[in-house]
């Protein structure tokens, strides 16, 4: 759990990325030895950016390989400016943009004999999946149950998502779960 303060510190470093980024083409790059021992932690992250309840960039990672300040700071600028989904932030949406930070537990797989046995294991609202098949791979954050509610439906999205048919299934279908602390 990341205190308070904390949880307000992420949300002024990823809005400081973001305005680096506008001014200097840069993210911010803090130095974690300057904040307390739960942004020091190495922790994966998702930045999500909202403008008007519409999705304006997401960029995070699924292994934390870094501090959770240094995270945070380049995945907020890449999510405004590195989306491949979405024409670089501008100075104009600033004022507007919504930031949502996703702390991401470490991923663990899941055991299933079959699509039905995955999809009755699925925990709606808590899980988020990662879906590898080869050279096939996709994610959706716990949020996007929001949007697709039903298992089945966010499982066929998900393989969507990976580059695969909606009804593609077989042996080689890795399957991994993780959960987020959501700020705010």
């Amino acid at each position: 759990m990341i205190s308070a303060a904390s949880r307000h510190i992420l949300l002024e470093i990823a809005r400081a990325s973001i305005i680096e980024g506008i001014q200097n083409q840069r993210p911010l790059s803090p130095d974690p030895k300057n904040y307390a021992a739960d942004l020091q932690a190495h922790l994966a992250t998702f930045v999500t950016l909202n403008l008007n309840q519409q999705l304006r960039g997401c960029i995070g990672t699924l292994e934390a390989h870094q501090p959770l300040v240094k995270d945070v700071a380049h995945n907020a600028y890449s999510a405004a400016f590195r989306d491949t989904r979405f024409p670089p932030l501008t100075e104009s949406e600033l004022s507007a943009l919504e930031i949502h930070i996703s702390i991401l537990s470490p991923a663990e797989p899941v055991q299933f004999s079959d699509e039905i046995d995955l999809v009755q294991q699925l925990r709606p609202g808590i899980d988020g999946l990662i879906l590898t098949d080869g050279h096939h791979k996709g994610t959706f954050l716990p949020a996007v149950w929001e949007s697709l509610p039903d298992p089945v439906e966010f499982l066929t999205h998900l393989k969507m998502k990976a580059g695969l048919a909606a009804n593609h299934w077989g042996p080689t279908v890795v399957i991994e779960r993780y959960t987020v602390e959501s700020i705010p």
